[in-house]
């Protein structure tokens, strides 16, 4: 199975970017896994932002957060990165994930 693609929704990647090195690391480990057809380590689905949307669960001491969707023929989306503070997922980083999921589906509808 060919590796798919990594598409990066809104700020995701810059986002990532600005995670401490080690989790930069994991997150990267993760992501080539789901590239490869895997699922991460430490995952849970997402259906509170859509269908196939999953969370990669970064724990490092401090929690780290992506989401990403991978159900489409060309490529993995991620739709969003973030460090987490509280216990549950805050209210706007959903919304904003399924802002990027709907943009992302309304684009693929045109094409």
């Amino acid at each position: 199975m060919a590796e798919k693609p990594l598409y990066w929704l809104g700020s995701s990647l810059d986002d990532l970017r600005g995670f401490p090195d080690a989790v930069r690391r994991a997150a990267g480990y993760e992501l080539g896994q789901v590239q490869q057809g895997l699922m991460p380590s430490d995952w849970k689905p997402m259906t509170t932002i859509g269908a196939g949307v999953y969370e990669i669960r970064l724990r490092t001491g401090v929690e780290h957060r992506v989401f990403y969707v991978a159900k489409f023929e060309e490529g993995i989306y991620v739709l969003h990165a973030f460090e987490k503070r509280t216990r549950q997922t805050p209210q706007s980083e959903i919304v904003l994930a399924r802002r990027r999921l709907a943009d992302l589906l309304r684009r693929r509808a045109r094409q």
